[in-house]
């Protein structure tokens, strides 16, 4: 049998046990460019690179508040990244409204990921072609990193990266993971932007025009404990953190120099991003 006999629709699992309309959503977040989430005890910060589809443009949004706790990051079709959030958002309204609290971001990951498998058992309805980095915080439980994949599954994170090459990123956070939960929220950003450096090509920068930078975390002990809200950061509110990254990986090329002459380039940094 011929591969496209079983991607005709999103119900229908090829003698392999594959359901390939997911496989091509989940190909779509890998066409998005890359965000990067990490959560510590006390925040929780989500970073992005803005596209822009040709010079006459604006960037693409890629984060979006969801309510005063919660955030999203999107890798993907963001007008599939849309209809989730205006879900996600009807949600958290609804449970303010009638338990007068925060929704737990358990639950409203709980909710859209039944909500994306559902698409994959009816037919003439396709997966959300949109991978979510979703940030939060609970008045008990503190700061919340999970990752939305196209086929519903949820999981949470300590730090994670979806897109494209975002593998890059992902080792960068790997080799600092242990590091996370006690980082602050300007070490956070720094460790978020980083990460987000290691997966650009080459002759790309992180400038004011394509970052993004979200945090939410928690202030305090005890009764004392306040949420700080989420709040997305653009533009010239961001200079100050890609400068100083960009200081630290100066001064970190400076030390290469003197101690061992010129060092070998990673291989992948002569990979192209798929625009």
């Amino acid at each position: 049998m011929f591969r496209n006999n079983y991607d005709n629709d999103s119900v229908t699992f090829s003698p392999q046990g594959r359901i390939f309309q997911v496989e091509y959503a989940a190909e779509a977040v890998k066409q998005g460019s890359v965000v990067v989430g990490i959560a510590s005890k006390t925040h929780a910060v989500l970073v992005a690179i803005k596209r822009n589809a040709e010079e006459l443009s604006s960037y693409q949004k890629k984060l979006f508040p969801i309510d005063e706790h919660v955030g999203i990051a999107i890798a993907g079709l963001t007008s599939d990244a849309r209809v989730l959030s205006n879900f996600m958002k009807q949600q958290c309204l609804a449970h303010r409204l009638t338990y007068g609290r925060d929704m737990p971001v358990r639950s409203l990951i709980d909710l859209i990921g039944d909500k994306a498998q559902v698409n994959t058992q009816h037919l003439g309805k396709r997966p959300y072609g949109v991978g979510l980095l979703v940030a939060g915080v609970d008045e008990r439980g503190g700061p919340h990193l999970f990752e939305f994949q196209p086929s519903g599954m949820t999981e949470e994170m300590v730090a994670f990266a979806i897109g494209a090459r975002s593998q890059m990123a992902r080792t960068y956070l790997e080799k600092n993971v242990e590091k996370f939960a006690e980082c602050g929220r300007e070490e956070l950003i720094a460790h978020g932007l980083k990460a987000l450096k290691e997966s650009l090509v080459q002759d790309r920068e992180l400038t004011v025009e394509n970052t993004s930078v979200g945090v939410v975390g928690v202030t305090g002990e005890g009764a004392k404990r306040v949420v700080e809200p989420f709040k997305v950061f653009d533009g010239q509110d961001v200079a100050a953190w890609i400068e100083a990254v960009a200081d630290d990986k100066e001064g970190g090329d400076d030390a290469e120099a003197e101690a061992g002459g010129d060092a070998p380039a990673p291989a992948g940094e002569t990979m192209e991003v798929d625009e």
